[in-house]
C-alpha cells in the first residue's frame, strides 16, 4: 500500500541522516566507516519504499567492494600506527603510506558517488528514482542532504588520516 511504501522510505532517508550525522560524531577510523555503512543502508531501506529492489542489490554490492577496500587500507594503518584507532592521533600519512592513500581514495570517491566509479552508477539510480513525480520532492531533498553527510565524514577521515599535521 502506498502508506505502508511512504514508511519504508521514511525509514530509510532517517537511516541516511542518522548514520551520516553519526559519522561525522565519531573519531575512531572504524566507527566512522561502520555508521556511513548505516548511511549507505538507509540507500538500500530506501530502493524496497521506490519498488525497486534490484538497484538496492546492485548498491549492497558494489558498496560491499568498495567498504571492504575501506576497512581493509584502514586496517593496514591502524596496525602501522601501534593499534591506534584515533584519527585525532593520526597525520601526514599521505607520504609514508602512499598505495594506502590511493586504495583510501578510491574507496572515498566511490561513496561520494564520483563519476564512473561503481558507487556512482548505483547511488545515482536510487537518487534518479526519487525525482519521479509520484513522489514528494522532500525524499529527494533529504538524500541530497544525506550525500553532503558523506562527503563530510570523507573528507574529515581522508584529512585526519593523511594530510593533518600529526598529533602523537
Amino acid at each position: 500500500s502506498p502508506e505502508i511504501r511512504l514508511f519504508i522510505i521514511l525509514v530509510g532517508l532517517l537511516t541516511i541522516i542518522f548514520g551520516g550525522l553519526s559519522s561525522i560524531n565519531q573519531n575512531d577510523i572504524k566507527k566512522i566507516i561502520a555508521f556511513s555503512t548505516c548511511s549507505q543502508l538507509g540507500y538500500m531501506f530506501l530502493t524496497n519504499g521506490l519498488l525497486l529492489p534490484s538497484i538496492g542489490l546492485f548498491h549492497l554490492l558494489t558498496h560491499g567492494f568498495f567498504k571492504a577496500m575501506l576497512f581493509l587500507t584502514a586496517g593496514i594503518i591502524i596496525h602501522n600506527f601501534k593499534n591506534e584507532q584515533d584519527i585525532r592521533k593520526f597525520g601526514s600519512f599521505v607520504l609514508s603510506f602512499p598505495f594506502s592513500f590511493f586504495l583510501f581514495l578510491v574507496g572515498s570517491l566511490s561513496i561520494l558517488s564520483f563519476p564512473f566509479l561503481s558507487g556512482f552508477y548505483s547511488k545515482e539510480a536510487i537518487i534518479e528514482s526519487s525525482l519521479s513525480p509520484q513522489y514528494p520532492i522532500y525524499i529527494y531533498i533529504l538524500m541530497v542532504i544525506g550525500g553532503m553527510l558523506t562527503s563530510i565524514y570523507s573528507f574529515k577521515l581522508l584529512y585526519y588520516t593523511f594530510f593533518a599535521r600529526p598529533n602523537s
